[in-house]
């Protein structure tokens, strides 16, 4: 094999990514199965998810666009598998050897899977950043945007979210996390959550979230229809009562629409289920009739008003 080729594992991994870019994929199952034949298979598809992360932001290879479907998908295998041996040490190696943080960031309306050594998985929704440590293997930091964490129970080992000024220790369950400017709400979908077990200490049990304010006070903890938590993977965002203005940020980060809202709208409460699709006018459209708002098309994006 030449040097600038993947391993067997390697390939495995550049294959399970492509798959995975596929809105129809649900194979987690042989996914997670294939995470636990070797004890290197995670680490490998977390550095290659990472680097391929990097790799979006470069030229496509000329053979994309004159090819047919079936091609490109073979060329683009081809070419992330080369370019991934090649800039491994280079990329990967600078960011995991140097520091040990590998940070994982999306553009507004992409969407990505992180799986992590333990077998939990973490999906990343649009406009987020989060971060790795390797020394922590059990410890995600939500630096902004929204997160649905699916967690791997260990006994005698809690996995840890850190978002903000708040910790969440999970005890082994599903929960979506939305990192705001300053402030933090979690949706609790299956099994417990703790919410900052060293001062707090508020139990998140299924059908139950929390809104907490960087700016202090206690918590709000409130009932939530546990289908609705993490919708914004299966393209559905439902509300009972969230602000326009959370509703617009919403749409920002998982549909990559661009909407600014006038203050006489921002606080007004929003009720009802849209649905995120390509036709971007027809979603500010059902978002308008069911606020009983207006929305003014501008250069780039939509201004909400009265």
């Amino acid at each position: 094999m030449s040097d600038d080729m993947p391993s067997t594992v390697e390939a495995q991994a550049i294959d399970w990514l492509i798959r995975q870019r596929d809105t129809a994929f649900d194979d987690w199952e042989g996914f997670t199965t294939w995470l636990e034949l070797g004890p290197d298979h995670a680490a490998i598809y977390d550095r290659l998810a990472s680097l391929d992360a990097d790799l979006s932001h470069l030229p496509k290879p000329v053979e994309e666009t004159a090819v047919p479907e079936r091609s490109i998908i073979a060329s683009r295998r081809t070419w992330i598998g080369g370019a991934m041996a090649a800039a491994l040490v280079a990329i990967v190696g600078f960011s995991m050897l140097n520091s040990g943080i590998t940070r994982i960031e999306t553009d507004a309306g992409e969407h990505r899977t992180v799986a992590l050594a333990d077998g939990s998985r973490i999906e990343v929704n649009g406009g987020t950043l989060i971060e790795l440590d390797e020394d922590k293997p059990r410890f995600v930091r939500l630096e902004s945007g929204e997160a649905m964490f699916h967690v791997v129970h260990r006994e005698g080992d809690p996995f840890m979210v850190e978002a903000g000024k708040a910790r969440l220790v999970d005890m082994g369950t599903a929960f979506n996390v939305i990192r705001r400017r300053d402030a933090l709400s979690v949706a609790v979908s299956e099994g417990l959550v703790l919410y900052n077990p060293e001062r707090e200490n508020i139990r998140l049990n299924a059908g139950y979230g929390i809104e907490a304010s960087d700016a202090g006070g206690r918590p709000e903890v409130r009932a939530i229809a546990t289908h609705s938590i993490g919708s914004w993977r299966k393209g559905q965002l439902v509300y009972n009562g969230a602000s326009i203005a959370q509703v617009s940020e919403d749409l920002g980060r998982t549909a990559g629409l661009k909407i600014s809202v006038s203050p006489d709208v921002a606080a007004l409460p929003f009720r009802g289920a849209l649905l995120v699709s390509d036709d971007k006018q027809r979603v500010i459209d059902d978002l308008t009739a069911l606020a009983g708002i207006s929305a003014e098309k501008q250069t780039e994006g939509w201004l909400l008003t009265r």
